[in-house]
């Protein structure tokens, strides 16, 4: 004990002595280990989402023919999604003070060993982050699939990444307008499912429907790959939002809760909706309506409680399921496999409703000081019209940069013969 006091006496003399420069070295920022290994742990898990699990979920409900371009097209996205991040994507997204686009400072991540973000070494939270923005562009596969030029799915998403994902990420995450605003946008209702969303919208829109539609309906080739890359989805959603927790905390473990009932939520009322218009129920429908209540929660999963979630969940459904008929019947628009229904549709609706439900009397967390419920909804409707509409004003200019480039349309042979083996030379199955 005698020896411990001594220690501590000498070690107080020796701060002192030492002066300001012992001072700033105790007040450096330490990352802790605990919410570091977390993000580790999350960051796996949300890339899993993408690959393999958008992929075979996407892969699953296209033609044969055009299962391996799917999945090509998600390994492809991955990789030029992760050199961007780290070549400007990142920067713009996370640096500088301008309420609307970052700086430079952070291009190719200088400081990749020292630097340290809240509680996290900045290279795990550049890595969590990365894992975003490869699943975002990658969601909007799912509106162009069996008819688009592999070139086009490159340009496209490349310029997308750093012209609408990483401002809006800015807006939201970065400490932009909307984030001065006290936005609520927990893991990207706004900043992925309605950016992917509207996207997606404009894509079909300038790239045509596929041949036959809406007359000719095209059933998904493996449902049960569908189910398999729905559930990767659900287990990496854990990651995902839990995750945007940033630590290893109550508040994790409360966003988890809320995205599982969501989901669970989802996937049953899907299935009542199909049993009462259709008389079965699918397990196509199913997983849809699991996907549903995750992008609908996604913005909403730390900040509401439980029963949040079941609302959120039940909701998703019934809108996103009557969103799906509208986009392909009554617009005409032919998004594949429902990528602005489910993912646009339900991160608006989570991002809008997120207003009432983070509400304490509903097992809430509550509102930032000087916001209510009311004030709250002003903001969260502001937030959804101004990322909706750079969204499409952007990927509108981004699409026509593609057609006059590198083209859209696949030719009409390849899309007879297929995309595998017409853009790619190979099959996912070989007869």
């Amino acid at each position: 004990m005698k020896r411990a006091r001594a220690l501590a006496g000498l070690a107080a003399i020796i701060a002192l002595g030492a002066g300001p420069a012992a001072t700033a070295q105790v007040a450096a920022p330490v990352a802790d280990s605990g919410h570091t290994a977390w993000i580790l742990a999350a960051t796996a898990l949300v890339l899993f989402m993408t690959l393999p699990g958008l992929a075979l979920f996407y892969a699953g409900l296209v033609r044969s023919k055009n299962a391996l371009s799917v999945m090509m097209h998600c390994v492809a996205i991955a990789c030029l999604g992760s050199v961007l991040w780290l070549f400007g994507g990142y920067s713009l997204a996370f640096s500088g003070s301008n309420p609307i686009i970052g700086d430079l400072a952070k291009f190719g991540l200088p400081d990749v060993r020292g630097a340290v973000t809240g509680a996290l070494p900045e290279s795990v939270f550049f890595a969590f982050q990365m894992t975003f923005a490869i699943i975002t562009p990658a969601l909007i596969v799912g509106a162009y699939v069996e008819r688009i030029k592999f070139g086009a799915v490159l340009l496209f998403s490349g310029l997308w990444l750093l012209l609408v994902y990483a401002p809006v990420c800015h807006w939201v995450w970065g400490g932009g307008w909307l984030a001065g605003l006290k936005v609520m946008d927990y893991a990207g209702g706004l900043v992925v499912h309605a950016t992917a969303g509207v996207a997606s919208l404009v894509a079909v829109a300038m790239l045509g429907p596929r041949d036959g539609f809406p007359k000719t309906v095209h059933p998904p080739h493996n449902p049960g790959m569908t189910m398999m890359g729905a559930g990767m989805l659900w287990v990496g959603w854990y990651g995902f939002n839990a995750g945007s927790a940033l630590a290893a905390d109550g508040a994790a473990g409360s966003a988890l809760i809320a995205t599982h009932m969501s989901a669970a939520t989802a996937g049953l009322v899907w299935a009542v909706i199909e049993k009462l218009r259709f008389g079965r129920s699918s397990m196509v429908g199913v997983v849809t309506g699991v996907v549903a209540g995750l992008a609908t929660v996604t913005p909403a999963s730390g900040f509401v409680g439980p029963l949040g979630g079941v609302i959120l969940g039940a909701l998703a459904s019934i809108v996103c399921f009557h969103a799906v008929d509208i986009v392909k019947h009554r617009f005409k628009l032919d998004d594949s496999l429902d990528v602005f229904a489910v993912h646009g549709v339900g991160g608006i609706l989570g991002t809008l409703l997120v207003a009432f439900l983070a509400s304490p009397l509903l097992g809430g967390a509550g509102y930032a000081e000087g916001m209510d419920a009311a004030s709250q909804f002003g903001v969260q409707a502001l937030g959804v019209a101004a990322v909706c509409a750079w969204s499409a004003v952007a990927s509108f200019a981004i699409l026509l940069l593609c057609k006059v480039t590198v083209g859209l349309r696949a030719s009409p042979e390849t899309i007879e013969d297929g995309l595998d083996m017409g853009s790619h030379g190979e099959r996912a199955y070989q007869t």
